[in-house]
């Protein structure tokens, strides 16, 4: 082949694979156009279902199933926002569905129960989860929920019995119950395990066509942000840009990203996608994960700016004090005493593995390393691989 021919020849090469570039990203966009056309049509449709049930709610002051219809959109709703107010309307309208009527209404204990969860009001959360159990016993659905809550709470010994139970049933990778399995089965060190079940339920669920796009970015981000948690940063990166083209925009998954960026350094776009988020949601952890940002930059007006933000958004949430505020003031060795004391305020009601692990770290910063100790080793006592428990146990002597 003589030069002329070679050269002709590499140019058609480079321009086969511009090309194939070319038609890959514009298959992309597509994609991604696609996929937010369909999202705003079922936000749109959601809020047209909410309109229609509120104006039958408001003229049937004895609908106990619309009161139920509407509470599930308020969740739904809620789920995709992070707004929570919506948390708070569907908890309403769930106790007066069922101040009508208990029977032929679990679905609606179901919403009660995870609404509460999200507000961190856990033992409100697991006597409604009880209440399901007690009225329709043996559903396996139900009984996963109420085991997510007994995680919650600490109440290990419950939960071993319920997740025992789940994993023989015929049906432990049902959407309902295979994460709350993973979620378990991280808890007591089988982080393999977790990692099938979750990568299982990612799959089964992108095989469902009736799941609205948020629940299946739910999967994505799961399966990242599990990713994330143990350092594989290159697959956390694969699940989380996958689910924001099923649903752009998702906070849950701009959030992950931006600790994504963080850990690898890349300070700017974690700022950029942090911001993303909290342009939608007030989100503390992504407040911290700015201001953490900035001071990598050496912006520490900015860094102190969103810091504040933090404590602000954190103080109008309901519930419980948030741990990603505390974990933050304690990296920063800031009001350490008042950490302290919200933290063994919670131990009263709620003993799981991150409390403990919180209550050792704000004793390590208080220089107390013998009660620190104590605490990192009931932290510990699961087996659970935590890379945050790792390194508070590595810092603690």
């Amino acid at each position: 082949m003589n030069r002329h021919r070679a050269l002709a020849l590499a140019l058609v090469v480079v321009t086969l694979a511009g090309v194939a570039v070319g038609a890959s990203r514009a298959a992309a966009t597509a994609a991604r156009a696609e996929a937010a056309a369909r999202a705003r049509a079922e936000r749109a449709a959601r809020d047209q279902d909410i309109a229609f049930y509120g104006n039958r709610v408001a003229a049937d002051p004895i609908g106990a199933a619309d009161r139920a219809r509407l509470a599930a959109l308020y969740l739904q709703r809620a789920r995709e926002t992070g707004d929570f107010e919506d948390y708070r309307r569907a908890e309403d309208f769930a106790r007066r569905s069922l101040a009508l009527r208990v029977a032929h209404n679990a679905g609606t204990y179901v919403v009660l129960a995870s609404t509460l969860l999200a507000q961190h009001r856990f033992a409100e959360a697991r006597a409604a989860a009880r209440a399901l159990n007690a009225r329709d016993p043996g559903v396996p659905r139900h009984q996963a929920l109420l085991a997510e809550i007994e995680l919650e709470l600490g109440s290990y010994d419950a939960a071993r019995i319920l997740f025992d139970s789940l994993a023989r049933t015929p049906s432990p990778h049902d959407l309902a119950i295979a994460p709350r399995l993973a979620r378990w089965a991280e808890l007591t060190g089988r982080t393999d395990i977790a990692r099938r079940l979750l990568e299982r339920a990612l799959a089964d669920a992108r095989a469902r066509r009736d799941l609205p796009a948020e629940q299946l970015a739910w999967f994505h981000w799961r399966v990242g942000d599990f990713y994330l948690r143990h350092g594989r940063l290159a697959e956390a990166d694969y699940a989380l840009r996958a689910g924001l083209t099923v649903f752009p925009g998702d906070y849950r998954l701009l959030a992950a990203l931006a600790r994504l960026e963080a850990a690898r350094g890349s300070w700017r776009r974690a700022i950029v996608y942090g911001q993303d988020v909290i342009a939608a949601v007030p989100d503390p952890a992504t407040f911290g994960v700015i201001s953490d940002a900035y001071a990598a930059l050496g912006d520490t007006l900015n860094a102190a700016e969103y810091a504040r933000a933090m404590e602000f958004a954190v103080l109008g949430q309901p519930g419980q004090w948030h741990r990603a505020w505390s974990l933050f003031l304690l990296d920063h060795n800031r009001q350490v005493p008042e950490v302290l004391a919200r933290v063994q305020e919670e131990l009263a009601t709620r003993q799981d593995v991150y409390a403990y692990d919180l209550l050792a770290w704000a004793l390590h910063k208080s220089h107390r390393d013998r009660e620190a100790r104590e605490a990192m080793n009931r932290a510990l006592a699961l087996g659970t691989d935590d890379p945050q428990l790792r390194a508070h146990d590595a810092a603690i002597p």
